[in-house]
């Protein structure tokens, strides 16, 4: 029994320390409790949206249009033998930047310079009969006016003139010819520009007939730049051909080649893509562009002077039309505008903001007419 008392009187404090446990466990979710409600009444009202914002700006904005582009050469001349013969010289190396009228190669001329000297001493032979067939017919004429040779001498003596004049006029023909055919073999370069790579080696016969041609000569200065746009910008074209500036960049479209400007415009749009074809031309004096290459063509179609400037993410569109988040006063309101411009980066406002209003250029989705902002980075409008 003694046993007994001893076992309930241990249990005490346990109890006792359980109930004080039990009790401050109890002040303490109470407390918690008070916070998050406290917590829960400060938040009720209204939370400013973060957004990024950007200052309206006044400025001159070219208009540019930008199209993938490739270069041409004006001339690009493939040189073919234009007779038969052997190829005695080639006068260049591959790649050689050569001059107008400059010798590039040569052709076996002995055959036609000897038919030249033929066809010349033919000439000579003709002359000198006709020049003595000349004299005859003035004899005769002065004797057939004495009576003293008949008619019929002086009239035969007439056709053995004319039948001599249309040989000396055949005789220079041929010799014309010949002097064409020995040209014929000096190949000389009918432009300026590179020649290409060398197809025939000297010493190997060549024909007129040869489709591949002996090599080529490519124009590089100046060199033209064929690309298309779409058929929206054809209003502006004609106005500007001629005039309007172009720039070329590489195909990546950050180093730049070349400047020019705008030449000839396509005479129709393709149908099938919805664009038309245009030309621009470089002086390349530096040699960067070369035929064929693909490049980015840069074409500015018109100016806007003392545009009014917004970067392009900041124009939405709306049930109504288009339209911008002004901020003002910690709040957002969205303001209907007129775009008169815009590219990959910026959009020209004409009607709806003034300079220096501040609009939102990123965190549209959270904001409706009138909500409270937190602006968090300033952005400008570039270029």
């Amino acid at each position: 029994m003694l046993h007994a008392r001893m076992k309930r009187s241990s249990r005490l404090p346990i109890l006792g320390m359980l109930a004080v446990l039990v009790i401050v466990a109890g002040a303490g979710a109470a407390l918690l409790w008070r916070q998050q409600a406290t917590a829960v009444t400060a938040g009720s009202g209204p939370t400013a949206v973060p957004v990024v914002v950007a200052v309206v700006e006044q400025r001159d904005v070219p208009h540019l249009a930008r199209a993938l582009g490739h270069v041409h050469s004006i001339h690009n001349v493939i040189l073919r033998s234009q007779i038969d013969g052997i190829l005695t010289e080639v006068l260049f190396e591959e790649g050689q930047r050569v001059a107008k009228g400059d010798l590039l190669a040569r052709i076996d001329d002995r055959s036609i310079r000897a038919a030249l000297n033929q066809a010349r001493a033919e000439q000579a032979r003709i002359q000198a009969e006709l020049k003595s067939a000349r004299l005859d017919l003035e004899r005769y004429s002065r004797l057939v006016a004495q009576n003293a040779v008949s008619r019929q001498e002086y009239d035969r003596q007439q056709a053995l003139v004319a039948q001599l004049e249309a040989m000396a006029a055949a005789s220079e023909a041929a010799v014309a010819a010949a002097e064409v055919a020995l040209s014929h073999t000096r190949i000389v370069s009918p432009v300026t520009g590179r020649v290409g790579f060398r197809r025939v080696d000297a010493g190997n016969f060549v024909r007129a007939s040869d489709a591949e041609g002996l090599f080529s000569v490519t124009q590089m200065e100046p060199i033209d730049v064929v690309f298309s746009l779409s058929q929206s910008v054809l209003p502006r074209l004609p106005a500007i051909a001629g005039s309007a500036p172009v720039k070329v960049y590489d195909r990546a479209g950050g180093n730049l080649l070349g400047e020019g400007m705008l030449t000839t415009i396509d005479n129709q749009v393709d149908r099938a893509t919805g664009t038309i074809r245009l030309k621009a031309r470089l002086p390349n004096t530096d040699g960067i562009l070369w035929p064929g290459q693909s490049v980015v063509v840069e074409l500015q179609t018109g100016i806007s002077a003392g545009a009014l400037v917004v970067p392009v993410t900041a124009v939405r569109h709306g049930l109504d039309g288009r339209y911008v988040f002004r901020v003002s006063g910690g709040k957002a309101e969205p303001v209907p505008v007129t775009v008169a411009f815009e590219d990959d980066s910026i959009a020209v406002i004409a009607e709806g903001v003034v300079a220096g209003d501040t609009v939102v250029t990123d965190g549209h989705l959270r904001l409706k007419p009138g909500s409270a902002v937190a602006p968090i980075a300033a952005a400008g409008t570039g270029a």
